[in-house]
C-alpha cells in the first residue's frame, strides 16, 4: 500500500484503507504499520495515519521496542502526543496479557519449562526485576502467584518473612521462586545464588520447601534445579 502525502484515509481508493483490508482479509493480512494506523486514526497535517504509524515504527524499530519505551518517549514523536500515545501504550499491554498464560489456580506444574512458558511472555521485557513466589499445594498445584519485590534494574530486596508470610497464610505445601533480569541475560549473579541459599535454608525451617528458583531472561531462563545450583525434591521432576 503506497503512502498518499498530505491525503487523509477516507479518500484513499477502499482497498487500500487499513480498516477495510482488516474487515475484509483479517488482521494478520495487515502490516504493523496498518495495524498501528487503525489505533491512531487520525494523522496530522502532513501525514495520514499509516504515515504517522510509520514514522512511530521507525523511530523505535521494531513492537518490542515499541512496547518498551516510556510514554514520554512515545509521546514526543511527531503526530503521537498523549493521547495517542496512551492508545498505544494499552493496545500493546493488552496484547502482551494475551501471550502471556498466567498461572492460575489449579495449574499442576510438571517441570521448569511450564513455568517459564507461562511467565516469561510478562517478564520479559519488563525494565525492572519483579521477585515472585508461585505457593504451590501437595499435588504441586498452584494455589496462587504473589509479587514480593520490584526493584531497580539491578537489585531487588526480598525477605524471608515477605515470601514465607503468604505462603503461611495459604496453607502452602512448598513455594517456587520466579524473578526476571533486565539485561535479558538468565545467567544468576552471586546475589541470586545467596538469596537462593537464604530462602531454601528459611523454608526448611518453617517447613515449606523451595522446590526451584527460575531466572527468566529474554527467551532463555536458569532453572536452579535443572542445573544443579539446588537439590531437586522428590515432588519436582527435572526438566527433561
Amino acid at each position: 500500500m503506497s503512502e498518499r502525502a498530505g491525503s487523509s484515509i477516507k479518500h484513499w481508493p477502499e482497498e487500500e484503507r487499513p480498516r477495510e483490508r482488516l474487515l475484509r482479509y483479517g488482521p494478520e493480512a495487515l502490516s504493523d504499520g496498518q495495524l498501528l494506523a487503525i489505533l491512531l486514526r487520525t494523522g496530522d497535517a502532513r501525514r495520514s495515519a499509516v504515515g504517522v504509524a510509520r514514522d512511530l515504527l521507525g523511530r523505535f524499530d521494531t513492537l518490542r521496542a515499541l512496547r518498551a519505551a516510556g510514554f514520554a518517549e512515545m509521546a514526543a514523536v511527531p503526530g503521537i502526543g498523549q493521547a495517542k500515545a496512551a492508545q498505544v501504550m494499552a493496545a500493546l499491554e493488552l496484547g502482551r496479557r494475551a501471550q502471556a498464560q498466567p498461572l492460575q489456580t489449579g495449574t499442576p506444574l510438571r517441570g521448569s519449562r511450564d513455568v517459564f512458558e507461562a511467565c516469561a511472555p510478562y517478564l520479559r521485557d519488563l525494565k525492572q526485576e519483579i521477585f515472585q513466589v508461585v505457593l504451590l499445594n501437595g499435588k504441586n498445584c498452584v494455589i496462587r502467584t504473589v509479587t514480593i519485590s520490584t526493584g531497580s534494574l539491578t537489585s531487588c530486596l526480598v525477605h524471608p518473612r515477605e515470601v514465607f508470610a503468604p505462603a503461611i497464610r495459604e496453607s502452602s505445601a512448598s513455594v517456587l521462586l520466579i524473578h526476571n533480569h533486565p539485561s535479558g541475560d538468565p545467567t544468576p549473579s552471586r546475589e541470586d545464588m545467596a538469596l537462593s541459599r537464604r530462602l531454601v535454608g528459611a523454608g526448611e525451617v518453617i517447613g515449606i520447601p523451595v522446590l526451584d528458583h527460575l531466572v527468566i531472561g529474554d527467551g532463555r531462563y536458569v532453572s536452579f534445579v535443572d542445573q544443579g545450583l539446588m537439590a531437586p525434591r522428590p515432588s519436582v521432576p527435572r526438566q527433561p
